[in-house]
């Protein structure tokens, strides 16, 4: 891992590491155009044993990592990837998993979408050999995109809107039980808007109180942001695709609760994407287009721990890689992911179609 640690800061943002030491805490990033063929980086692909979608994703650690998706599919690796156990919950093969949240190799959340009684929320203690369902819909009207934890007991999921309110679920014991946000303080959604189930990242946290919302489908993409933890929410459009039900913005990262970036366009194969990405400085308040954004639709991105500049963006086409904090983008390997996490210490994954998991590392060139 320090290999790849000094590769991303050395070799990609132009910061000399020393060997085992930690990565500098304002790494500053190269000057000039970086050619997508000089980053040494890739996904290396590990055995799933499923052709399941995964578009959720928990990174623990370098070794540890959770994955799930369709089929009611749940997938956990102690082992760098090498191997990968099923942890599914029995009797969830009809349901579809686009979200897990991680809170070590033991204990994870997990959200299964849909209208109605589809969208579900599971925890299990004891590494997935056990499920516990907490939550089931009963509102036919309500359908649950994501969730994110602000720390171990505390955590919001998200629904499409219901009576032209976004719909926020909280639990404050880790997920073991939820219960409805009052709707008084959340704006109205615009007509045909909605979040995207396409990576977990449609909301995602930072810190104790933060919380960030992706939406697409009307005729301007925004962000929606919290400040205590999903009760009430301001709002603002950012510069990416809008205006047709395939476009918007649908994933979210935030380093610290002032820096963050959003990554979407238009998922339609195909179809151009010409401002995938946005940043902000001031908690999302404003977002300022990429000056180079990634090639096409990108639908996860992550922040590389301890850099404040560095992260990484997935899309079916490709993946990204910024240095300069989201302002310019380029493609370092070509598969299809749908999702991204990095863990702590900079163990960093990707999941998508077919069983596709990587984990990155230093490319053979």
């Amino acid at each position: 891992m320090g290999m790849l640690r000094r590769a991303v800061i050395a070799a990609v943002c132009g910061a000399a590491v020393a060997a085992g030491g930690a990565v500098p805490a304002q790494a500053a990033p190269a000057k000039g155009d970086v050619r997508s063929a000089a980053i040494p980086l890739s996904w290396r692909a590990t055995p799933s044993a499923t052709d399941a979608r995964l578009r959720g994703l928990a990174a623990v650690s370098r070794t540890a990592a959770w994955a799930a998706g369709t089929k009611g599919t749940v997938l956990r690796t102690l082992d760098g990837g090498r191997h990968w156990r099923d942890a599914s919950p029995r009797g969830a093969g009809e349901l579809e998993f686009r979200d897990i949240e991680a809170f070590d190799a033991r204990h994870a959340v997990a959200l299964s979408i849909g209208e109605g009684a589809a969208s579900r929320v599971f925890r299990t203690d004891d590494g997935g050999a056990n499920w516990t369902e907490s939550f089931r819909n009963t509102d036919p009207r309500a359908f649950y995109d994501c969730m994110t934890f602000f720390d171990r007991r505390e955590g919001i999921a998200l629904s499409d809107p219901v009576d032209g309110k976004y719909r926020v679920l909280a639990t404050h014991d880790g997920g073991r039980n939820w219960r409805v946000l009052p709707s008084d303080g959340m704006p109205p959604a615009r007509p045909g808007e909605a979040a995207f189930a396409a990576s977990g990242q449609c909301l995602t946290s930072t810190g104790g109180r933060d919380a960030w919302i992706a939406t697409g489908g009307a005729t301007a993409s925004r962000v929606f942001h919290s400040t205590d933890r999903g009760r009430t929410w301001t709002v603002t459009e950012t510069p990416l695709p809008a205006g047709d039900p395939a476009r918007g913005a649908f994933a979210l990262a935030f380093r610290d609760r002032t820096h963050g970036i959003v990554v979407g366009g238009d998922y339609r194969a195909g179809q151009p994407s010409p401002r995938a990405a946005a940043v902000s400085g001031d908690a999302g308040a404003t977002w300022t287009p990429a000056a180079r954004p990634p090639a096409a639709y990108r639908s996860g991105v992550a922040w590389l721990p301890h850099t404040r500049a560095v992260a990484l963006a997935v899309g079916p086409t490709g993946s990204d890689i910024t240095m300069d904090g989201g302002r310019t983008w380029h493609g370092f390997d070509s598969g299809s992911y749908d999702t991204v996490d990095c863990a702590p210490d900079l163990g960093c994954w990707a999941a998508g179609e077919q069983g596709r998991i990587g984990r990155l590392a230093l490319s053979a060139r």
